[in-house]
């Protein structure tokens, strides 16, 4: 049986749009597995003309449509690219962080080529490779307008009838060549729809689209997916969790290099009688001790007499992984020394000349590297090494209104103390549907060593995010989150999108929500305030917009969420 996918409404005209609004809310229930997709034009055009008119945003009169349906994760939007002008970037960027479900062409936006038949303009193309890449769906509207493609479909009309045909695609806009068509043959030829050289032409432009790197394919189940942070210094992570960071080579490729520059500062020419101490804090299943090894090998450093390296790890399940390694390698048997113990509370039986470790969060320090590190650093020598070096994280207002949506209808009934503790979280996610509406900035600031006591809070930090002043208005929901970090030298690794490492997976950005998504004018900054809070248990973030509109202060006292010690 047929089942409806959405129904399509216009959005309201200027006015009020409180009675369309109590409509459409009345009717989500009725029709149960179906949603409402809203036509929003992505310009606003005047009536009989192609010109735009003026100061009204058509975005302005969905967000209050859907401001008043309360953020319904069913009230969807079909954008309407209307006439010839091109795509402004910055006005539909903001949309790919909407609950955008398709965009409709019209044959007039279509050029014509030198054979006659149908091309978009280059700033379109542009913007329909985005939206392809964004699964999101395109739909044709409008009559036929090409001369030659109204002689095919006539041509194909009436071979159809005499048992079908077989055609060559004649979309080349000068950037790439037609491929092929092939049409099904024989009485069973179906009349081709008058629209169909357009469908081809979009079609041919999704077939040029790059294909996805493994990197890419592993990471596409995860877009847009919430996972909780992990937090492993007050849980044992699963066998699966390590298994899966493990396949990142490009990590563990980094941690090798800056290895090997450290053990070339402590050992120029590889010379000298004393032992170099590697100590791997942290060590999981053992990626970075094998990282440690081949950095030693590299350097010419000989088992036994030029370094050893020391293992410490606290997970019981993991440690069993480390001895069937030890057990089964001689490489580890001569240079490897097994620790099954907390970092903090370990006595060293020596001082390490370079201390190793992989206690980095999406945001840097929200799995307590910071705390972790304060309490090894106690068996560093005073001119010891760490790796990490530094780390700093990193903030941006979003769009994200899929995320907050699934957050919310997490919470169970609207209000309930349930509700707010989900939109006081920060979530791990692969960010896909989501607009950044400023360009990040620097946050938190951990290095290492440290001078002790080291006090690893951070109070009041103000972040001011300047938007230009042309740009539009936009619904903030939240807070991406990143980070950078210097491991050692110049090597460096971090998922901060203007230098981020290439082809690694190990981290997603977090996700820091607002309770209530926040309407942010055009061309207004965005400002925000952070805290890193901590106790003899706990550490937690705390967070509140003071600009444009004050929000309440998020997860006071971590009451919503917070990382064990």
């Amino acid at each position: 049986m047929f089942q409806l996918q959405a129904v399509v409404v216009p959005v309201p005209r200027t006015g009020s749009c409180a009675n369309y609004a109590r409509t459409v809310n009345s009717s989500l229930p009725v029709l149960q597995h179906a949603t409402v997709w809203l036509r929003v034009p992505l310009l606003c055009v005047q009536s009989n003309s192609q010109e735009p008119c003026g100061g009204d945003d058509p975005w302005q009169r969905f967000n209050r449509f859907r401001q008043m349906c309360e953020h319904n994760a069913n009230i969807g939007v079909v954008l309407d690219v209307m006439g010839t002008s091109p795509p402004v970037e910055s006005e539909w960027r903001r949309w790919l962080g909407e609950h955008l479900k398709a965009v409709i062409l019209h044959t007039d936006t279509f050029l014509t080529n030198k054979r006659g038949f149908p091309v978009l303009p280059k700033a379109h193309q542009e913007f329909v490779k985005t939206l392809l890449a964004h699964n999101v769906q395109l739909a044709l509207t409008g009559p036929l307008l090409h001369a030659r493609a109204a002689e095919e479909a006539a041509r194909d009309s009436g071979a159809a009838a005499a048992g079908g045909s077989e055609m060559e695609s004649p979309h080349s806009d000068g950037a790439s060549e037609g491929a092929p068509v092939n049409h099904d043959s024989g009485s069973s030829v179906r009349q081709r729809h008058a629209l169909t050289v357009y469908w081809e032409y979009l079609a041919h432009m999704y077939s040029k689209l790059p294909a996805m790197s493994d990197h890419q394919r592993l990471e596409a189940s995860y877009r847009d997916y919430l996972q909780s942070p992990l937090q492993p210094l007050a849980d044992n992570l699963e066998s699966q969790v390590y298994e899966t960071f493990e396949k990142d080579e490009t990590k563990y490729v980094q941690y090798e290099h800056a290895i090997a520059a450290a053990l070339r500062d402590k050992r120029p020419g590889g010379g000298g009688n004393q032992r170099t101490v590697v100590m791997v804090v942290g060590a999981g299943r053992g990626p970075l001790v094998r990282a440690a090894l081949r950095a030693c090998d590299t350097c010419g450093l000989v088992a036994q007499r030029d370094y050893i390296i020391y293992a410490v790890e606290k997970n019981p399940n993991a440690m069993v992984h480390l001895q069937a390694q030890w057990q089964s390698l001689p490489q580890w048997q001569a240079a490897v020394h097994l620790v099954s113990h907390d970092m903090r509370t370990w006595n060293a039986p020596s001082a390490a000349d370079i201390m190793v470790s992989e206690l980095l969060g999406s945001f840097g320090d929200n799995e307590l590297s910071p705390e972790c590190l304060d309490g090894a650093q106690r068996f560093l020598a005073p001119n010891g090494i760490s790796i990490p070096v530094s780390y700093t994280s990193f903030l941006a207002p979003v769009t994200a209104a899929k995320l907050w949506c699934d957050i919310q209808n997490s919470g169970g009934a609207s209000g309930s103390h349930k509700d707010i503790a989900h939109l006081e979280t920060p979530y791990v996610v692969n960010l896909h549907r989501c607009a950044l509406l400023a360009s990040t900035q620097p946050c938190f600031t951990f290095r290492h060593p440290t001078p002790q006591p080291a006090d690893n809070t951070r109070g009041g930090g103000c972040f001011h995010f300047e938007r230009a002043a042309d740009a539009p208005a936009a619904l903030c929901h939240g807070f991406a989150g990143y980070f950078d970090s210097v491991l050692y030298g110049d090597v460096t690794l971090g998922i901060h999108p203007p230098n981020a490492t290439p082809n690694m997976f190990s981290w997603f950005p977090i996700f820091f929500p607002l309770r209530t998504p926040m309407h942010v004018p055009a061309g207004t900054a965005v400002t925000l305030h952070m805290w890193r809070k901590g106790s003899s248990t706990k550490v937690w973030y705390e967070w509140a917009v003071e600009e444009p509109t004050p929000s309440a202060v998020h997860n006071v006292n971590g009451r919503s969420y917070h990382v064990g010690l």
